[in-house]
């Protein structure tokens, strides 16, 4: 999987997505609370892999985008983190 250089939160393209459903009425018809769903839409919330199956359902998407969308930006947030120098493991 190639990195994308500061990958959007996925909750941006749901956003997108969603046009103009509400928050309030995806939530119903994906079985999830409101909140819930709100939380990921602002970005304070990843995607599980139980919503990434939801989303792919509600959207004819696969859960592979959802999820590896998720994947990309997590990895790109973890790879802003000062880490100390790790020591190679020999095989």
């Amino acid at each position: 999987m190639t990195r994308m250089h500061n990958p959007p939160h996925p909750g941006e393209v749901l956003r997108e997505y969603l046009g103009d459903v509400t928050v309030t009425d995806a939530a119903i018809r994906l079985g999830v609370g409101r909140v819930t769903l709100q939380r990921i839409v602002t970005g304070a919330a990843g995607i599980s892999s139980d919503m990434a199956y939801r989303l792919g359902a509600a959207f004819g998407t696969s859960p592979e985008l959802w999820a590896g969308m998720q994947l990309q930006y997590d990895l790109h947030q973890a790879g802003k983190i000062k880490r100390p120098k790790i020591e190679r493991i020999a095989a």
